[in-house]
């Protein structure tokens, strides 16, 4: 147990330095964040169901901390990959032993909060260029529909 009380201090020591930077861009906070809630849901999973509790902590863990450091409207795709990339990082670092499952759990949910970030920003960027594309057509439809202009 105190094994775990000094990984979570640390962890959570790390991940505020890191989190108070200030140039650090969406992508990183959601990474930082996926990785320090999948590390303390790995904890606080594995003290109530063992393993497999860690597994669905990772998960659970994972998915809140990246929901609650991203944008509105990238938030779903980001808890979506932060928690499974923490539960499959937990599922691969529990053949490790030792504390490979919470390591696996962190290091899970900061990639998979990143992708998941990154994938809706292009979903939210594809969404406004296509937006723009149908103002232009719709306003270059009404300019040839004035009553001025020569056929």
């Amino acid at each position: 147990m105190k094994k775990y009380v000094a990984l979570l201090a640390s962890v959570l020591a790390s991940s505020s330095i890191m989190l108070s930077t200030a140039h650090a861009d969406n992508t990183t906070r959601v990474a930082l964040a996926g990785a320090l809630g999948g590390a303390v849901g790995t904890v606080v999973g594995k003290q109530v169901g063992g393993s497999t509790g860690g597994n669905i902590g990772a998960a659970i863990g994972g998915a809140g901390g990246a929901a609650a450091a991203s944008k509105k409207s990238n938030r779903t795709s980001s808890a979506i990959g932060a928690g499974l990339g923490s539960y499959a990082g937990a599922a691969v670092g529990r053949t490790y032993g030792g504390n490979g499952q919470v390591v696996g759990a962190a290091l899970g949910g900061a990639g998979g909060g990143a992708l998941g970030n990154k994938i809706g920003n292009d979903r939210a960027a594809d969404k406004k260029s296509s937006q723009q594309r149908k103002h232009y057509k719709r306003h270059s439809q009404r300019h040839y529909a004035q009553r001025y202009y020569r056929h």
